[in-house]
């Protein structure tokens, strides 16, 4: 999955992060999506936000602060950042859109960059649609991982799912699982998960779910 993700967790999953659960998921993400319309209304891509939990953050970092500043800038995060959206897309960005019936494809991620916020690392990109698809009717989206690794959460309040430039009416309905907090496993075998591949459709049932509707 990438340094970020392979890397990292490797670590997590070595046993070499002290207090390091050993069940899935390893990886905590708190999500937003923007849909983002063209000027005649159509939907031409989503922009999203993960913002990754402080464990995560700080092993898949460790070492990029060249200027010894205790701070990292969008420039030592750009080669970690380049590696994350590569490595995503063997797992579909984790990331998937019907209109109506019809899967949604996406183009290669543009505008992607990371930064930190506080104690935690936030990566930004953007995923566009292979073919803008008209607004009118209902389009779904769905976050989640099918394996399991990474447990994604939409993030509380309105700007968990928005609007960029919707014609008017367009409205939107959230649909959150029941959350997993940090430390609190699945409780299933490891060979379990182990056997689980990005086709699996475990991870599914704790997908984050949201039906924009237009007229």
């Amino acid at each position: 999955m990438g340094w970020a993700f392979a890397a990292a967790l490797g670590l997590v999953l070595a046993g070499l992060v002290p207090g390091a659960a050993r069940a899935h998921p390893h990886v905590w993400v708190i999500a937003k999506s923007e849909l983002v319309y063209t000027p005649d209304g159509a939907v031409s891509g989503i922009r999203l936000t993960w913002e990754f939990d402080d464990m995560f953050s700080a092993f898949a970092s460790q070492g990029l602060d060249a200027d010894h500043d205790g701070k990292l800038s969008r420039e030592e995060l750009a080669e970690l950042a380049k590696t994350n959206v590569e490595s995503l897309k063997e797992f579909d960005y984790f990331t998937y859109a019907k209109a109506g019936s019809r899967k949604l494809a996406f183009a290669d991620p543009t505008e992607y960059y990371l930064e930190q916020q506080k104690d935690v690392l936030v990566l930004h990109f953007t995923l566009p649609l292979q073919k803008p698809v008209a607004s009118k009717g209902s389009l779904r989206l769905e976050v989640y991982d099918p394996t399991m690794f990474v447990s994604f959460a939409f993030a509380d309040g309105d700007d968990a799912i928005t609007l960029a430039g919707a014609p008017a009416g367009c409205r939107v309905a959230v649909e959150r699982p029941k959350p997993l907090q940090p430390g609190q496993p699945l409780t299933l075998s490891e060979s379990f998960f182990n056997s689980l591949t990005a086709s699996s459709d475990f991870g599914a049932q704790f997908a984050n779910r949201a039906t924009v509707t237009c007229p």
